[in-house]
Protein backbone atom coordinates (compact mmCIF):
# COMPACT_ATOMS: atom_id res chain seq x y z
CA UNK A 1 0.00 0.00 0.00
CA UNK A 2 1.74 3.16 -1.21
CA UNK A 3 1.08 6.21 0.95
CA UNK A 4 4.28 8.15 0.30
CA UNK A 5 4.55 10.99 -2.22
CA UNK A 6 7.12 13.49 -3.47
CA UNK A 7 10.60 13.84 -4.93
CA UNK A 8 12.23 16.63 -2.93
CA UNK A 9 9.67 16.97 -0.14
CA UNK A 10 8.70 13.46 0.95
CA UNK A 11 5.18 13.11 2.36
CA UNK A 12 4.02 9.96 4.17
CA UNK A 13 0.52 9.43 5.57
CA UNK A 14 -0.53 6.68 7.96
CA UNK A 15 -3.55 5.51 9.94
CA UNK A 16 -7.22 5.01 9.14
CA UNK A 17 -10.57 6.61 9.81
CA UNK A 18 -11.16 4.60 13.01
CA UNK A 19 -7.62 3.84 14.17
CA UNK A 20 -6.36 5.55 17.31
CA UNK A 21 -4.91 8.35 15.23
CA UNK A 22 -3.88 9.34 11.75
CA UNK A 23 -0.53 10.89 11.05
CA UNK A 24 1.85 12.49 8.60
CA UNK A 25 5.60 12.80 8.13
CA UNK A 26 7.17 15.55 6.00
CA UNK A 27 10.80 14.91 5.16
CA UNK A 28 13.40 17.34 3.74
CA UNK A 29 11.69 20.56 4.78
CA UNK A 30 14.11 23.48 4.91
CA UNK A 31 15.36 24.28 8.44
CA UNK A 32 14.72 27.48 10.39
CA UNK A 33 11.34 28.05 8.79
CA UNK A 34 8.95 29.72 11.24
CA UNK A 35 5.62 27.90 11.51
CA UNK A 36 2.64 29.68 13.06
CA UNK A 37 0.60 26.90 14.68
CA UNK A 38 -2.46 29.15 15.00
CA UNK A 39 -2.43 29.56 11.22
CA UNK A 40 -2.15 25.78 10.91
CA UNK A 41 -5.21 25.40 13.17
CA UNK A 42 -7.20 27.76 10.95
CA UNK A 43 -6.62 25.45 8.00
CA UNK A 44 -7.38 22.33 10.04
CA UNK A 45 -10.69 23.85 11.19
CA UNK A 46 -11.75 24.55 7.61
CA UNK A 47 -11.59 20.83 6.82
CA UNK A 48 -12.63 19.45 10.22
CA UNK A 49 -15.92 17.50 10.42
CA UNK A 50 -18.97 18.27 12.50
CA UNK A 51 -18.92 22.05 12.25
CA UNK A 52 -21.52 22.77 9.57
CA UNK A 53 -24.83 21.39 8.33
CA UNK A 54 -23.23 20.56 4.97
CA UNK A 55 -20.79 18.17 6.69
CA UNK A 56 -20.89 14.88 8.57
CA UNK A 57 -22.03 15.11 12.20
CA UNK A 58 -18.89 13.28 13.33
CA UNK A 59 -17.15 15.90 15.50
CA UNK A 60 -13.36 15.79 15.74
CA UNK A 61 -11.04 18.41 17.23
CA UNK A 62 -8.38 17.76 14.55
CA UNK A 63 -5.67 19.24 16.77
CA UNK A 64 -2.32 18.09 15.37
CA UNK A 65 0.27 16.92 17.89
CA UNK A 66 3.76 17.50 16.54
CA UNK A 67 6.20 14.77 17.55
CA UNK A 68 9.41 15.87 15.85
CA UNK A 69 10.99 18.31 13.41
CA UNK A 70 9.71 21.46 15.16
CA UNK A 71 11.36 23.29 18.05
CA UNK A 72 11.12 26.84 19.40
CA UNK A 73 8.70 27.82 16.65
CA UNK A 74 10.80 26.73 13.66
CA UNK A 75 11.49 23.64 11.60
CA UNK A 76 14.65 21.82 12.63
CA UNK A 77 15.45 20.13 9.32
CA UNK A 78 14.58 16.71 10.75
CA UNK A 79 11.43 14.95 9.53
CA UNK A 80 8.35 16.84 10.69
CA UNK A 81 5.96 14.28 12.19
CA UNK A 82 2.47 14.89 13.57
CA UNK A 83 -0.50 12.81 14.67
CA UNK A 84 -4.21 13.71 14.78
CA UNK A 85 -6.33 11.68 17.15
CA UNK A 86 -9.56 9.96 16.15
CA UNK A 87 -11.87 10.44 19.13
CA UNK A 88 -15.43 10.11 17.78
CA UNK A 89 -15.75 6.79 15.95
CA UNK A 90 -18.69 4.38 15.60
CA UNK A 91 -17.12 1.31 14.07
CA UNK A 92 -20.25 -0.83 14.54
CA UNK A 93 -21.85 1.14 11.70
CA UNK A 94 -19.40 -0.55 9.31
CA UNK A 95 -19.55 -4.15 10.56
CA UNK A 96 -21.60 -5.38 7.59
CA UNK A 97 -19.38 -3.91 4.88
CA UNK A 98 -16.84 -6.73 4.79
CA UNK A 99 -19.56 -8.79 3.17
CA UNK A 100 -21.65 -6.07 1.50
CA UNK A 101 -19.35 -3.55 -0.22
CA UNK A 102 -20.69 -0.04 -0.70
CA UNK A 103 -21.29 1.06 -4.32
CA UNK A 104 -18.93 3.88 -5.23
CA UNK A 105 -16.52 3.05 -2.39
CA UNK A 106 -13.23 1.15 -2.36
CA UNK A 107 -14.63 -1.61 -0.10
CA UNK A 108 -14.72 -4.21 -2.88
CA UNK A 109 -11.50 -3.30 -4.66
CA UNK A 110 -9.60 -3.06 -1.35
CA UNK A 111 -10.88 -6.50 -0.32
CA UNK A 112 -9.63 -7.97 -3.60
CA UNK A 113 -6.29 -6.15 -3.55
CA UNK A 114 -5.51 -6.86 0.12
CA UNK A 115 -7.10 -10.31 0.35
CA UNK A 116 -9.80 -9.20 2.78
CA UNK A 117 -7.31 -7.90 5.36
CA UNK A 118 -8.18 -4.23 4.77
CA UNK A 119 -9.60 -2.16 7.64
CA UNK A 120 -13.23 -1.53 6.68
CA UNK A 121 -14.07 0.77 9.61
CA UNK A 122 -14.98 4.18 8.25
CA UNK A 123 -13.25 3.25 5.01
CA UNK A 124 -9.94 2.64 6.80
CA UNK A 125 -6.95 3.96 4.91
CA UNK A 126 -9.17 4.81 1.93
CA UNK A 127 -11.18 7.34 3.95
CA UNK A 128 -11.33 11.06 3.30
CA UNK A 129 -10.41 11.34 6.98
CA UNK A 130 -6.78 11.10 5.93
CA UNK A 131 -7.03 14.40 4.07
CA UNK A 132 -6.62 16.02 7.50
CA UNK A 133 -2.99 14.92 7.19
CA UNK A 134 -2.72 16.64 3.81
CA UNK A 135 -4.16 19.85 5.25
CA UNK A 136 -1.62 19.85 8.09
CA UNK A 137 1.25 19.31 5.67
CA UNK A 138 -0.11 21.91 3.28
CA UNK A 139 -0.58 24.46 6.07
CA UNK A 140 3.12 24.14 6.87
CA UNK A 141 4.23 24.31 3.23
CA UNK A 142 1.89 27.26 2.58
CA UNK A 143 3.65 29.40 5.19
CA UNK A 144 7.05 28.65 3.66
CA UNK A 145 5.75 29.57 0.20
CA UNK A 146 4.11 32.80 1.40
CA UNK A 147 7.51 34.05 2.57
CA UNK A 148 8.63 33.51 -1.01
CA UNK A 149 5.74 35.59 -2.35
CA UNK A 150 3.46 32.71 -3.39
CA UNK A 151 -0.22 32.80 -2.38
CA UNK A 152 -2.75 30.01 -2.92
CA UNK A 153 -6.53 30.10 -2.70
CA UNK A 154 -9.55 28.15 -3.92
CA UNK A 155 -13.33 28.28 -4.03
CA UNK A 156 -16.34 26.09 -4.76
CA UNK A 157 -16.64 26.70 -8.49
CA UNK A 158 -19.73 24.51 -8.83
CA UNK A 159 -21.93 22.33 -6.63
CA UNK A 160 -24.64 20.36 -8.39
CA UNK A 161 -26.10 22.75 -10.94
CA UNK A 162 -25.07 25.93 -9.08
CA UNK A 163 -21.97 27.84 -10.23
CA UNK A 164 -19.82 30.49 -8.56
CA UNK A 165 -18.05 33.23 -10.54
CA UNK A 166 -14.77 31.79 -11.86
CA UNK A 167 -11.38 33.36 -11.24
CA UNK A 168 -10.07 35.82 -13.81
CA UNK A 169 -7.24 33.63 -15.16
CA UNK A 170 -5.09 36.68 -15.96
CA UNK A 171 -5.83 39.06 -13.10
CA UNK A 172 -6.63 36.90 -10.05
CA UNK A 173 -4.76 38.56 -7.17
CA UNK A 174 -3.09 37.61 -3.91
CA UNK A 175 -5.59 39.80 -2.05
CA UNK A 176 -8.50 37.90 -3.58
CA UNK A 177 -6.96 34.52 -2.74
CA UNK A 178 -6.18 35.61 0.82
CA UNK A 179 -9.83 36.61 1.24
CA UNK A 180 -10.80 33.02 0.42
CA UNK A 181 -8.08 30.86 1.94
CA UNK A 182 -9.10 31.14 5.59
CA UNK A 183 -12.84 30.70 5.06
CA UNK A 184 -15.07 27.65 5.33
CA UNK A 185 -17.20 27.16 2.21
CA UNK A 186 -15.13 29.65 0.25
CA UNK A 187 -17.01 31.23 -2.66
CA UNK A 188 -16.60 34.48 -4.58
CA UNK A 189 -20.34 35.26 -4.72
CA UNK A 190 -22.42 35.14 -1.52
CA UNK A 191 -25.56 34.41 -3.53
CA UNK A 192 -23.86 31.36 -5.01
CA UNK A 193 -23.12 30.04 -1.52
CA UNK A 194 -26.77 30.41 -0.54
CA UNK A 195 -27.91 28.50 -3.62
CA UNK A 196 -25.22 25.84 -3.15
CA UNK A 197 -26.27 25.29 0.46
CA UNK A 198 -29.86 24.86 -0.70
CA UNK A 199 -28.72 22.30 -3.29
CA UNK A 200 -26.83 20.34 -0.62
CA UNK A 201 -29.80 20.46 1.74
CA UNK A 202 -32.11 19.08 -0.94
CA UNK A 203 -29.73 16.17 -1.44
CA UNK A 204 -29.44 15.57 2.32
CA UNK A 205 -33.21 15.50 2.80
CA UNK A 206 -33.47 12.99 -0.03
CA UNK A 207 -30.88 10.76 1.72
CA UNK A 208 -28.61 11.50 -1.24
CA UNK A 209 -25.44 13.47 -1.97
CA UNK A 210 -24.09 15.94 -4.51
CA UNK A 211 -20.69 16.61 -6.08
CA UNK A 212 -19.00 19.63 -7.60
CA UNK A 213 -15.91 21.40 -8.87
CA UNK A 214 -13.20 23.25 -6.93
CA UNK A 215 -11.13 25.93 -8.68
CA UNK A 216 -7.70 26.74 -7.23
CA UNK A 217 -5.14 29.39 -8.15
CA UNK A 218 -1.60 30.25 -7.10
CA UNK A 219 0.00 33.63 -7.76
CA UNK A 220 3.61 34.69 -7.35
CA UNK A 221 4.96 31.47 -8.85
CA UNK A 222 8.02 32.47 -10.92
CA UNK A 223 8.47 31.47 -14.53
CA UNK A 224 10.71 28.48 -15.20
CA UNK A 225 9.54 26.01 -12.54
CA UNK A 226 8.94 22.45 -13.69
CA UNK A 227 10.15 20.07 -16.40
CA UNK A 228 8.95 18.58 -19.67
CA UNK A 229 7.58 15.08 -20.07
CA UNK A 230 7.03 13.27 -16.77
CA UNK A 231 8.22 15.85 -14.24
CA UNK A 232 6.01 18.72 -15.36
CA UNK A 233 3.77 20.92 -13.24
CA UNK A 234 0.65 19.09 -14.42
CA UNK A 235 2.19 15.69 -13.67
CA UNK A 236 3.27 16.61 -10.14
CA UNK A 237 0.04 18.40 -9.26
CA UNK A 238 -2.21 15.68 -10.66
CA UNK A 239 -0.33 12.94 -8.80
CA UNK A 240 -1.02 14.51 -5.40
CA UNK A 241 -4.50 15.85 -6.23
CA UNK A 242 -5.62 12.32 -7.08
CA UNK A 243 -4.58 11.42 -3.54
CA UNK A 244 -7.80 13.17 -2.45
CA UNK A 245 -10.16 10.17 -2.42
CA UNK A 246 -13.16 11.87 -4.07
CA UNK A 247 -11.31 13.49 -6.98
CA UNK A 248 -12.28 12.11 -10.39
CA UNK A 249 -10.84 14.73 -12.73
CA UNK A 250 -8.17 17.44 -12.92
CA UNK A 251 -7.84 20.16 -15.55
CA UNK A 252 -5.46 23.10 -15.94
CA UNK A 253 -6.29 26.48 -17.45
CA UNK A 254 -9.04 26.13 -20.03
CA UNK A 255 -8.73 22.36 -19.61
CA UNK A 256 -11.06 20.30 -21.77
CA UNK A 257 -12.40 23.55 -23.21
CA UNK A 258 -9.33 23.77 -25.48
CA UNK A 259 -10.75 20.88 -27.50
CA UNK A 260 -13.38 23.27 -28.88
CA UNK A 261 -10.91 26.07 -29.72
CA UNK A 262 -8.75 26.84 -32.70
CA UNK A 263 -5.07 27.51 -32.21
CA UNK A 264 -5.63 31.21 -32.79
CA UNK A 265 -8.06 31.22 -29.84
CA UNK A 266 -6.15 28.96 -27.48
CA UNK A 267 -2.69 30.52 -27.88
CA UNK A 268 -1.88 33.10 -25.20
CA UNK A 269 -0.14 36.10 -26.84
CA UNK A 270 3.06 37.26 -25.12
CA UNK A 271 3.90 40.87 -24.27
CA UNK A 272 6.21 42.89 -21.99
CA UNK A 273 4.43 44.61 -19.11
CA UNK A 274 5.43 47.96 -17.58
CA UNK A 275 8.02 46.26 -15.34
CA UNK A 276 9.72 44.53 -18.25
CA UNK A 277 8.33 41.11 -17.34
CA UNK A 278 7.01 38.76 -20.01
CA UNK A 279 3.27 38.19 -19.56
CA UNK A 280 0.43 36.77 -21.64
CA UNK A 281 -2.78 38.61 -22.52
CA UNK A 282 -4.88 35.51 -21.95
CA UNK A 283 -4.17 32.46 -19.81
CA UNK A 284 -5.80 29.44 -21.41
CA UNK A 285 -2.62 27.51 -20.52
CA UNK A 286 -3.28 28.00 -16.80
CA UNK A 287 0.21 29.37 -16.27
CA UNK A 288 1.94 26.26 -17.68
CA UNK A 289 3.63 25.57 -21.03
CA UNK A 290 5.64 22.41 -21.67
CA UNK A 291 5.24 21.42 -18.03
CA UNK A 292 6.97 24.65 -16.94
CA UNK A 293 5.45 27.73 -15.29
CA UNK A 294 5.05 30.89 -17.38
CA UNK A 295 4.87 33.34 -14.47
CA UNK A 296 1.14 33.85 -15.00
CA UNK A 297 -1.36 32.70 -12.36
CA UNK A 298 -1.31 28.93 -11.96
CA UNK A 299 -4.90 27.73 -12.32
CA UNK A 300 -6.52 24.30 -12.02
CA UNK A 301 -9.87 22.69 -11.25
CA UNK A 302 -10.76 19.35 -9.70
CA UNK A 303 -13.99 17.39 -10.11
CA UNK A 304 -15.27 16.00 -6.80
CA UNK A 305 -17.71 13.10 -6.94
CA UNK A 306 -20.87 12.90 -4.80
CA UNK A 307 -20.33 11.19 -1.45
CA UNK A 308 -20.85 7.46 -2.14
CA UNK A 309 -22.25 6.76 1.35
CA UNK A 310 -25.90 7.74 1.04
CA UNK A 311 -28.98 6.81 3.04
CA UNK A 312 -30.95 5.35 0.15
CA UNK A 313 -31.17 1.58 -0.36
CA UNK A 314 -28.66 0.45 -3.00
CA UNK A 315 -27.87 -2.74 -4.85
CA UNK A 316 -24.68 -4.58 -3.97
CA UNK A 317 -23.45 -8.17 -3.58
CA UNK A 318 -22.99 -10.58 -0.71
CA UNK A 319 -19.34 -11.64 -0.95
CA UNK A 320 -19.84 -14.52 1.48
CA UNK A 321 -22.93 -16.00 -0.16
CA UNK A 322 -21.88 -14.95 -3.66
CA UNK A 323 -25.26 -13.51 -4.58
CA UNK A 324 -26.87 -10.13 -5.19
CA UNK A 325 -27.97 -8.20 -2.12
CA UNK A 326 -29.49 -4.91 -0.93
CA UNK A 327 -27.63 -2.43 1.26
CA UNK A 328 -28.71 0.52 3.39
CA UNK A 329 -25.68 2.36 4.71
CA UNK A 330 -25.55 3.49 8.30
CA UNK A 331 -23.13 5.98 9.81
CA UNK A 332 -22.43 9.70 9.50
CA UNK A 333 -21.49 11.07 6.10
CA UNK A 334 -21.18 14.38 4.26
CA UNK A 335 -24.05 15.17 1.88
CA UNK A 336 -21.41 17.09 -0.08
CA UNK A 337 -17.64 16.78 0.16
CA UNK A 338 -16.83 19.98 -1.75
CA UNK A 339 -16.85 22.62 1.06
CA UNK A 340 -14.45 20.63 3.25
CA UNK A 341 -12.30 19.64 0.26
CA UNK A 342 -11.47 23.25 -0.66
CA UNK A 343 -8.62 23.57 1.89
CA UNK A 344 -7.43 20.10 0.86
CA UNK A 345 -7.02 21.26 -2.75
CA UNK A 346 -5.08 24.31 -1.54
CA UNK A 347 -2.93 22.09 0.68
CA UNK A 348 -2.05 19.76 -2.18
CA UNK A 349 -1.10 22.75 -4.33
CA UNK A 350 1.19 24.05 -1.56
CA UNK A 351 2.89 20.69 -1.05
CA UNK A 352 3.37 20.23 -4.81
CA UNK A 353 4.82 23.71 -5.30
CA UNK A 354 7.27 23.38 -2.42
CA UNK A 355 8.35 20.00 -3.76
CA UNK A 356 9.02 21.59 -7.15
CA UNK A 357 10.83 24.60 -5.70
CA UNK A 358 12.90 22.77 -3.05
Amino acid sequence: MSSTWGNNIRLSVFGGSHTGAIGVVLDNLPPNEKIDLDAVRVQMARRAPGRDKTATTRLEADEPKILSGYLDGVTTGAPLAAVIENTNTRSKDYSDLKVHPRPGHADYTAAVRYQGANDIRGGGHFSGRLTACLVFAGAVCRQILERRGIVIGAHACRIGGVSDAPFDPVAVSAAELNALNTRFFAVRDAKAEEAMRAEIERARLAADSVGGVIECAAVGVPAGVGSPMFGGIENVFASILYGIPAVKGVEFGAGFGVADMRGSENNDPFYYDETGAVRTRTNHAGGILGGITTGMPLLFRIAVKPTPSIGQAQQTVDLAEKKDAALTIRGRHDPCIVPRAIPVAEACAAIALLDLLR
